[in-house]
């Protein structure tokens, strides 16, 4: 595979976009001076890529870093530290389809304004996130008015789009508040398809609905990728949603991926006790898992606080003394699968 490189740094050409030891760390102000006496960890150092055309699941318990790794990427948070690096074809200037290597978590706020063309968001709530009064048609335009590129045409694209997410033309003049929830998250996925861009950020974007609309959103995400070729980071805390979604499977712990593979392999073997215990606990037919003993206890530890050594090993059932003294690197275990563990190559773990 071959690797470009701009600004002395590499990249291979499948990728889209690559994560380098992204942080995202809050200060913890305390007292009436606010007098920063710690920091939240909330992302420490987390590295994985999205090719194009592919699906990224970023999957762990609530509260692990998910959802602010991915706001630091698209910049709603500025990243405390790494490279974000993103092929742009808007900033390379030329207008014929080539592509310029940047770094957004560097890029200046002109410059990234400029980007965010290429980069949309799906929210993790459909109500929140859409204007009540605004209509359809006004959110859905709302991104091609901010770029200037409303013209006579915009009416029939706009009802093109709508109805390629399920919804009706007529549902154009409608507000928010008269669709079920289901409605409301087709309504935002248009809305982040309107500028037509490279990479699509679902924050859990189908938590908020039942498991029948679900599975609609689902398919509607994955024919629509299959259409135009973009590229989905998709946060979950729902291992069976990811399994039915992505094309490889980043898991995150207390600010840090531990492990990442090609979905069909790691939900196969997992190589971390941490993914052993999420797909324990994925409810299954007939009861099929149920009392293995694998399911994690205890809660996420406090990220300003975190323990030592293995951050995961006060709830792992295999952890040894090596686990509380020493933080085990990422490592590469071949056949594109890597996992954080001292013992990955030595434990059987159960898989779906």
């Amino acid at each position: 595979m071959r690797n470009t490189v701009t600004n002395g740094r590499a990249m291979h050409t499948d990728a889209l976009l690559e994560v380098r030891g992204l942080k995202m760390h809050f200060a913890v102000q305390t007292g009436l001076l606010r007098r920063t006496t710690g920091h939240v960890r909330a992302v420490d150092g987390v590295t994985f890529s999205v090719a194009r055309g592919k699906t990224l699941g970023l999957v762990g318990e609530s509260g692990c870093g998910k959802t602010t790794a991915v706001r630091a990427i698209v910049r709603l948070y500025q990243p405390t530290g790494g490279e974000v690096l993103f092929r742009s074809s808007v900033l390379s200037g030329s207008g014929n389809g080539s592509e310029v290597l940047v770094d957004l978590a560097k890029l200046s706020a002109h410059d990234m304004n400029r980007v965010r063309e290429e980069i949309s968001m799906v929210f993790q709530d459909p109500i929140a996130s859409l204007n009540p009064r605004m209509s359809v048609y006004e959110i859905v335009s709302e991104p091609l008015k901010i770029r200037g590129r409303i013209d006579g045409s915009t009416r029939d694209t706009i009802a093109e789009l709508v109805e390629r997410v399920g919804l009706r033309p007529e549902h154009m003049r409608r507000y928010p508040h008269e669709f079920s929830g289901g409605q409301r998250q087709r309504i935002g996925i248009a809305r982040a398809l309107a500028l037509n861009p490279r990479l699509v950020v679902c924050d859990e974007p189908v938590s908020a609905l039942d498991v029948s609309i679900q599975a609609q959103t689902l398919n509607l995400l994955q024919d629509l990728q299959d259409e135009h070729g973009f590229s989905y980071i998709f946060v979950a805390h729902d291992l069976s949603v990811v399994e039915h979604i992505s094309d490889h499977v980043a898991v995150m712990y207390l600010g840090r991926i531990v492990e990442m593979g090609e979905v069909e392999a790691l939900f196969a073997r997992p190589f971390h006790p941490y993914t052993e215990a999420l797909m324990s606990a994925v409810p299954r037919v007939g009861g099929a898992g149920k009392g293995t003993g694998r399911i994690a206890g205890g809660d996420v530890p406090d990220p300003s606080n975190p323990p030592s050594g293995c951050h995961f090993h006060p709830r792992c059932r295999y952890a040894k003394d090596i686990c509380k003294t020493e933080i085990p690197a990422l490592k590469d275990s071949g056949n594109g699968r890597s996992a954080a563990c001292h013992f990955a190559q030595e434990l059987s773990l159960a898989g779906v």
